[in-house]
């Protein structure tokens, strides 16, 4: 269980940003969702709002959960792959193509897909493994989807895009 330890320098800084910097392969929004559970403590038991700015002489206790597993089947739908490494894979999404599994679209998604051509070598962070992907289009729009093949390809490039 991570300790974050607050300087006199954080004073004013907002907890959950204060946490995605000083955490690897924690997002802001992860942070968020974090402190919103209950799982961001002070020392001492004491839970905080999500919008705590630290006063520089606190410490506290992240508890960072297990992802969950989810039970996505993967599915031999053909790709249009543009690139890969052994970090990340770029794919040309049709339109009309689902993303991520949801109800009413629990099969034919492009995670369903994923999972058959890369197996078990797709990021799982966030709370729930949500294999690879960093970022979303809808059903209807086309367009190149960057999906990450391990947690620190993922952390380095959600990063990346909150940050334009």
């Amino acid at each position: 269980m991570p300790i974050i330890t607050v300087t006199e320098d954080d004073a004013g800084t907002r907890l959950d940003a204060l946490i995605a910097q000083r955490l690897d392969n924690i997002s802001r929004n992860r942070a968020q969702q974090l402190i919103e559970s209950g799982a961001v403590l002070m020392c001492g038991g004491k839970a905080v709002r999500k919008n705590y700015k630290v006063t520089g002489s606190e410490s506290f206790e992240v508890i960072i959960p297990e992802p969950e597993q989810t039970h996505i089947l993967a599915e031999n739908i053909p790709l249009d792959i543009v690139y890969e490494d052994a970090d990340i894979i770029v794919i040309n999404k049709p339109k009309g193509m689902v993303v991520h599994p949801a109800p009413g679209n629990y099969g034919g998604t492009l995670v369903n897909a994923l999972l058959y051509h890369c197996g078990d070598s797709l990021s799982g962070i966030g709370g729930e493994l949500r294999p690879g992907i960093v970022h979303r289009l809808d059903k209807d729009t086309s367009g190149l989807m960057l999906a990450a093949k391990n947690d620190r390809a993922h952390a380095a490039l959600a990063s990346q895009l909150s940050s334009r």
